[in-house]
């Protein structure tokens, strides 16, 4: 009932995703044919495309399901169409997010879109809301590692796989920071409609800095240490290696020039 009050061209796909789109599968192509010079030019474009992609669905699965649950602003606002320009802010939403992967190899979330919380009933709708993000982010990861723990690697170019491990990786860390009970972060966005009113008000300034202070928490050693231990204990149960992620790390930083141990294993 609710997606019959938008407008057709409110739902349209946006020809920039397509755009994005294309250079995803072009690059990945071109990465599993080893068609590129420079393997890691490829892998670069690859996984930046195919994460600007993620990104996008991150964003539309909350401004659909926010449609569903009764606010029917988001159409007007552009974030049916998957295009990136219309999520809250492009240096928020794309850019800084692109940044924190080539500085850190870390999948951090981006901006959001505005939700008109006051049209939607039912703190249920609310919390599922702001879940529906981080879970394309699990569903992305389980696409990016199902050939690994299908064990369905035969035949796959190594750049490839390194490439595929890569950006599981970036999914994997976007989903548990995401689901992080952090103000300004979707886990914070789960529990805020079951807490009181007293105890959101008191938590509202700090929103604007949680993604801040968890990048922050990032970079002191010990905590990025815990972290990526987990990341790679999970990646290891679905049978990415660290070595693949490594290498596909390496690949995508590829003005580095620094993959001599990837190449001999490919």
């Amino acid at each position: 009932m609710t997606t019959a009050t938008t407008r057709h061209s409110d739902r349209r796909i946006s020809p920039v995703f397509l755009g994005i789109l294309a250079v995803t599968a072009v690059t990945g192509w071109a990465t599993w044919t080893g068609f590129a010079a420079q393997p890691g030019v490829a892998v670069f474009l690859f996984v930046t495309a195919a994460w600007i992609v993620s990104l996008c669905l991150h964003e539309y699965a909350h401004a659909r399901t926010a449609l569903h649950s009764g606010d029917i602003s988001v159409g007007a606002k552009g974030y049916l169409t998957l295009n990136p320009m219309k999520y809250t802010h492009a240096l928020l939403s794309i850019v800084l997010p692109v940044l924190f992967v080539i500085m850190g190899g870390i999948g951090l979330p981006g901006g959001a879109v505005f939700i008109e919380r006051g049209r939607i009933r039912g703190r249920w709708r609310h919390s599922l809301i702001s879940a529906a993000g981080p879970l394309t982010n699990v569903l992305f990861a389980v696409v990016c590692t199902a050939p690994f723990w299908l064990d369905a690697l035969d035949g796959v170019p190594a750049d490839f796989r390194f490439a595929l491990a890569f950006l599981a990786l970036l999914q994997v860390t976007a989903a548990i920071l995401n689901f992080l009970p952090v103000p300004g972060l979707d886990g914070y966005g789960v529990i805020e409609p079951w807490l009181s009113y007293s105890v959101r008000r008191q938590v509202e300034p700090f929103a604007p800095f949680g993604l801040l202070f968890v990048f922050a928490l990032l970079w002191v050693p010990a905590v990025n240490g815990v972290f990526f231990d987990a990341v790679d204990g999970l990646l290891g149960a679905l049978g990415i290696h660290e070595f693949d992620t490594y290498c596909g790390y390496e690949l995508f930083r590829f003005w580095r020039g620094e993959n001599g141990i990837c190449a001999v294993a490919g």
